[in-house]
């Protein structure tokens, strides 16, 4: 039990200081962290970093917990002295209970540390070499056990990596100044030879009006000048030449080392600008470049003779096509991460590393596609909107340009192709409307809607902090669809009520191996925090189907998503679910949570669910482990099979949840990603109306809540649909949540059942949605 307590600690004291990076702002202040944290978290007297010089003879005292604060940076030592200097000679752990009788014991007056008796010094190795030692103390005599020493060493190579990036983030720093004081004196320069109001004449074709048209995913107008972002790499880089493979595997460590410098980087300065949620996605990119399964593949790729850039290109196209064939469009858009990881690698394998170029002026960005480290060094106040060819409403562009608030719109085609430098456009980020060089007419008229909009959007904030309560007095709760931890800072944003769907895959997709029980307690407890009060629904592991994860192999199915998925897989594989399960479980000491269960199609299920619960409850309170003892346990109708028995289910849970997307695919047997089929996937089919009504009737006449968890209810007039039928609770993406409440505040709940008791009375798709536009249009909505 020892042992384990041991090992938890240093499990924790990981995870803190890897989130080191984003609290300090230099070195010293990222050492002065680390040996606080050490110190308090182990229980010793003395906690101290000592780094070697340049000339790799002198060890100077860096940062110390418990000897004299004045010694820092004054205590020096070569390494032929002292026990620290033994340890950078043998590269090895020294210990010893009783230090001053140690024939290598130095004694410098100004530490005061003849009080401490033991001593544990680790080196901190880089590639083999020493950097410098982490030293503790205590005043007892003690005798360090292996499980100690192993535990301490683990905790000593995480902050050698921490001291490396942090020293190299300083000379980045520093490069970034001095390049930055060059910029403006060149600017001086040029404006002193310039001619007073002389410019120069626009060369090439004549600029013409041109409409396009693609995805809006982030509201409001801008207008302005283009500037675009390129990241295209040369196809002849794959055809290069390939070195021996020690030096191909040299190029890639070398390349994979400069590129987890600039994630930490662009990790601090969205923190900075941002918040750390929005960071959080940097700290995702960091894992994947960290983790051995990524490196192995790239590796093996090599000893192939592939060369590192193709190998790069081969393991990352593994992920990519893994991600891009997932049904789920949130988590099919995390491709665009491993897009990122890919180029940040490859930039440095040529020598390139160049840096997103800086605005000078404000502009409106055209590319391709966004990338998370595009975002995190622009400078946001010089976007005047954002178009890309590629995305869509789940594109990382698209989840930064609704937190920052700038207009966007993704999927439009031939912008690059059509757009120049010397282009005026006018992005309308509600309608997805693109005018290149519009007329006078155009102007005027968007700047009518740019102050109409300007006005509803004032209207939308006033209105994030009271609640969605209809004109007759009923409560409607609007929570939101996350999945990432940059999630919450735009659900706070939008006013969201908490969490109606917290998507768990994608902690699970970026990992090389399954989380342990405390990794997913960390993770849970910090979205939960995020929303305190209120409370947060988590839907157990959905894999299966299109979600699959690269150490896990599924067996092949003919028909996935009518097969071995969500959960199925956790009910037979119990080892993964109880880990989830009891993590979820610690994380409810912190927070309201309600759990909810996936694809659940029989009571027998339940049953099973509710057995494996009581038995993981049972191990963590026998650990003496809180937790909440009452969490609410629900499950997701989206089977046919649960809207059948519905009626049996409801006794056995405390809560629904509809999930619309796949009650809809599944009753019409139509795969939404399917284009031959697309015209059945319809919410409107009559049957999947009928079968919202018979689940919401059910659980309302059992006296337990109803919830809609998907982006049929991101439509107002569905949501007055949704709400006449007897829903309370909505759970929708955020930036969907303050429409929605406008909607509600403004409707009487006779006005909603008239609704939808005429929709129920219809008898086809076409009929209900001519319906819902007559009543759109006498709604005002």
């Amino acid at each position: 039990m020892a042992d384990e307590r041991l090992e938890a600690t240093g499990l924790r004291i990981l995870e803190d200081i890897s989130a080191l990076i984003l609290h300090s702002h230099d070195l010293q202040e990222t050492l002065d962290n680390i040996v606080q944290l050490v110190a308090k978290r182990i229980g010793t007297d003395v906690c101290s970093i000592y780094l070697l010089e340049q000339d790799g003879e002198t060890l100077r005292l860096a940062a110390t917990r418990g000897l004299s604060k004045s010694s820092v940076g004054r205590i020096t030592m070569k390494i032929s002295e002292g026990l620290s200097g033994l340890v950078v000679q043998q590269k090895g752990i020294v210990a010893t209970d009783n230090a001053p009788l140690h024939p290598r014991y130095k004694y410098f007056p100004e530490t005061k540390e003849e009080r401490f008796n033991s001593f544990l010094g680790m080196p901190l190795l880089h590639r083999g070499n020493p950097i410098g030692v982490i030293v503790i103390q205590t005043r007892e005599q003690r005798t360090f056990r292996q499980e100690e020493v192993s535990t301490l060493s683990t905790i000593a190579y995480q902050i050698t990596s921490i001291v490396i990036n942090a020293k190299l983030l300083d000379s980045i720093r520093r490069n970034e100044e001095e390049r930055d004081r060059l910029e403006r004196e060149l600017e001086k320069l040029k404006s002193i030879g310039a001619p007073p109001g002389k410019t120069r004449k626009a060369r090439g074709k004549e600029r013409r009006s041109l409409h396009l048209m693609g995805t809006p995913v982030s509201s409001g107008f801008s207008v302005g000048k283009v500037a675009v972002i390129d990241h295209s790499v040369a196809d002849g880089m794959e055809v290069a030449t390939v070195r021996p493979t020690n030096e191909e595997r040299h190029r890639f460590l070398m390349a994979l080392e400069k590129a987890r410098i600039e994630t930490i980087y662009m990790e601090k300065r969205v923190a900075e600008t941002l918040s750390k949620e929005d960071a959080a996605i940097f700290h995702t990119h960091l894992m994947i470049l960290e983790d051995r399964g990524f490196i192995a593949r790239v590796m093996d790729f090599i000893e192939q003779d592939y060369g590192a850039v193709r190998s790069v290109n081969e393991a990352v196209a593994h992920y990519v096509n893994a991600f891009s064939q997932m049904e789920d469009p949130y988590l099919r858009e995390r491709s665009a991460d491993m897009e990122d990881i890919r180029r940040r690698i490859i930039s440095c394998l040529d020598g390139s590393c160049k840096p997103v170029p800086k605005l000078r002026e404000r502009r409106i960005i055209v590319a391709r596609e966004i990338l998370p480290s595009d975002m995190a060094t622009l400078d946001h106040d010089k976007i005047l909107g954002i178009v890309t060819e590629k995305g869509d409403v789940n594109s990382h562009a698209a989840i930064m340009a609704k937190s920052l608030g700038i207009p966007a719109v993704v999927g439009v085609g031939g912008a690059l192709q059509n757009l120049g430098l010397k282009d005026e456009v006018i992005v309308d980020g509600s309608s997805g409307h693109i005018y290149i060089n519009p007329s006078a007419k155009i102007k005027e008229e968007y700047a009518r809607l740019e102050a109409d909009f300007s006005v509803r959007m004032r209207e939308l904030e006033e209105l994030r902090d009271v609640p969605a309560v209809t004109l007759d007095g009923e409560q409607v709760w609007l929570r939101a669809n996350i999945g990432l931890l940059s999630d919450i800072r735009i659900a706070q944003a939008n006013g969201a009520e908490g969490v109606g769907l917290y998507r768990t895959e994608f902690p699970y997709m970026t990992r090389s191996a399954f989380p342990s029980r405390d990794a997913l307690f960390s993770l849970y407890r910090r979205v939960l925090e995020g929303f305190s009060p209120n409370p947060v629904t988590i839907r157990t592991l959905d894999i299966g189907g299109d979600k699959t994860l690269p150490y896990f192999p599924m067996p092949h199915e003919d028909n996935p998503f009518m097969g071995w998925r969500s959960i199925r897989v956790s009910l037979e594989r119990e080892d993964i679910f109880r880990v989830q399960l009891a993590g979820i479980l610690l994380a409810s000491a912190h927070g309201k949570i309600k759990l909810m269960f996936p694809m659940v199609s029989s009571i027998g299920e339940i049953w099973q669910i509710k057995k494996i619960m009581n038995e993981v409850r049972g191990e963590l309170t026998r650990e003496g482990l809180p937790f909440d003892q009452n969490l609410e346990l629900g499950i997701m109708v989206e089977l046919p099979a649960a809207v059948q028995t519905a009626h049996i289910l409801i006794r056995e849970v405390d809560f629904f949840s509809i999930g619309t997307n796949d009650l809809i695919q599944y009753t019409m047997a139509a795969d939404r990603n399917n284009p031959k089929v697309s015209r059945y996937y319809d919410p409107y089919q009559p049957a999947v109306l009928h079968s919202i009504k018979r689940v919401v009737d059910t659980a309302t006449a059992a006296g337990k809540p109803v919830s809609i968890c998907g982006e049929m209810a991101a439509d107002p007039i569905n949501a007055v649909l949704l709400f006449g039928m007897g829903i309370r609770e909505f759970s929708l993406s955020a930036p969907s949540i303050p429409v929605v409440k406008q909607t509600i505040r403004a409707l009487s709940s006779t006005m909603a059942e008239e609704v939808a008791r005429e929709v129920l009375a219809l008898e086809s798709s076409g009929a209900v949605r001519a319906y819902l536009l007559d009543a759109r249009a006498r709604l005002g909505l």
